[in-house]
């Protein structure tokens, strides 16, 4: 079984009252609106900027707020595109977050990351609205969203939930008028029908509790960040699934007595496939490396 991003259905699309999903089956974008104030939720790919533009124009939304939730390539170098068209629109960033972006590192493999996703989404058929960037984001003068933190839209409160586990510098946010919850990674990379690559990447632990903590919400709209979204009893079959297969991962990479590097090129091996070749090889080689640390840690 393949993916079918014609399933996705159409986007923008409505998921409750004052809430929209754009972007593409690729990349899930939120928007919530107040009544004084709105905010979209994950900030993308330069890719699919023009596109979410266009989506937010056709609703009539413009965002006051642009929400990073955490600072890996796929989720904030479509800041750069969306603050140019919305100059007045406020960025909230995790805590830690823009300390990660300015790693001398960070920046090759951004552009590199920003790249490849793009020409990944022409080949399926989403045509890129403007050139991949040629430098980093930056999250300089941003406001800092930290565990507990809340921001009034008016009618709708953003609620943002410090979560780790997968990346440094990151956060959930729920929205308890609607009851949704938007996690981006925290359940994991999913291939709907097809199981999903767990990635925890900054701690084992962290993530399971993580996993625990958002499903106590009991949220009855959850937005990941890619191949979303859930709801009715897809909600906690996703929780499920999500939280077994880790401890499955973790536990088999614990019983595995050969060399780290051969372990993660098989964990490599079984993920890099379908939607995840949206990333390139060393990236997700990198992913399986750090996954295969943190389960024998």
């Amino acid at each position: 079984m393949t993916f079918d991003v014609k399933s996705a259905g159409e986007f923008p699309r409505a998921l409750a009252d004052g809430l929209w999903m754009l972007g593409n089956y690729f990349f899930n974008l939120y928007f919530v609106q107040g009544k004084q104030a709105g905010a979209l939720i994950e900030v993308g790919v330069s890719a699919i900027v023009d596109d979410v533009i266009g989506q937010m124009e056709a609703v009539g939304i413009v965002p006051t707020f642009l929400v990073v939730t955490h600072p890996h390539a796929d989720h904030v170098t479509g800041l750069a595109g969306l603050r140019k068209r919305y100059p007045e629109a406020l960025v909230v960033a995790p805590d830690g977050a823009r300390e990660f972006l300015d790693h001398p590192k960070a920046a090759e493999g951004l552009i590199l990351e920003d790249g490849r996703i793009a020409e990944f989404l022409e080949s399926h058929g989403i045509r890129p609205g403007r050139p991949p960037v040629d430098e980093p984001p930056s999250l300089e003068n941003c406001l800092t969203a930290r565990d507990g933190d809340e921001m009034d839209l008016g009618g709708r409160t953003l609620r943002f939930i410090r979560v780790t586990g997968h990346s440094p510098g990151a956060v959930a946010v729920h929205v308890p008028e609607i009851e949704a919850l938007l996690l981006s990674d925290s359940l994991g990379f999913r291939y709907p029908g097809r199981g999903v690559f767990p990635l925890f990447f900054t701690g084992y632990s962290d993530y399971m509790e993580t996993l625990d903590r958002l499903r106590s919400l009991e949220p009855a709209v959850v937005g990941p960040a890619h191949q979303g979204p859930l709801t009715g009893i897809h909600i906690n079959e996703a929780f499920d699934e999500s939280r077994r297969l880790a401890m499955e991962l973790r536990d088999k990479i614990r019983k595995d007595p050969r060399d780290p590097d051969e372990i993660a090129g098989d964990v490599f091996e079984t993920y890099y496939r379908d939607e995840m070749t949206m990333y390139t090889e060393e990236n997700i080689l990198n992913c399986a490396q750090l996954v295969v640390k943190r389960a024998r840690e």
